[in-house]
């Protein structure tokens, strides 16, 4: 069963702002992170390394969560609230680095994603996606 999200909301995951992302360890211990996003083809992309506290908690419980919000004020729409399960993509690595690329072009721009460092992380055989599918969504 897909969740319906609607255009106001995808709208509002369009924009640039940050997501927090958030996932537990084994025993259970919360870990909240702020992330780059990208919202495509109906899930919540993220760029990470292999080597990260997100990525080790997600092998080992894929549940997790993102929130996007923004100090409520004069728009209709103030947050949405994803809850669904992660999957880890490392390949194909051309696909990988093209939508990395998509989510830091998005915080960057069209220049900003040339410069040197986030052409590095691109490139680093650490890099992979985090494709969140979302289960629930919920917006105010």
């Amino acid at each position: 069963m897909s969740v319906i999200i609607s255009p106001e909301a995808q709208a509002f995951l369009a924009r640039r702002l940050l997501g927090r992302l958030a996932t537990a360890s084994p025993d259970g211990q919360p870990h909240v992170v702020p992330v780059w996003f990208l919202w495509e083809d109906g899930c919540v992309w993220v760029s990470s390394f292999q080597s990260t506290r997100k990525v080790i908690d997600l092998q080992n419980n894929p549940q997790c969560a993102i929130v996007v919000d923004i100090e409520q004020g004069q728009e209709p729409l103030s947050a949405v609230v994803i809850e669904g399960h992660a999957e880890l993509i490392r390949a194909p690595f051309s696909e990988v680095r093209q939508r990395a690329q998509r989510i830091y072009a998005k915080y960057l721009g069209a220049e900003g994603v040339l410069a040197a460092e986030p052409q590095s992380w691109l490139d680093s055989p650490e890099n992979l996606l985090i494709k969140i599918t979302p289960k629930r969504v919920k917006t105010w």
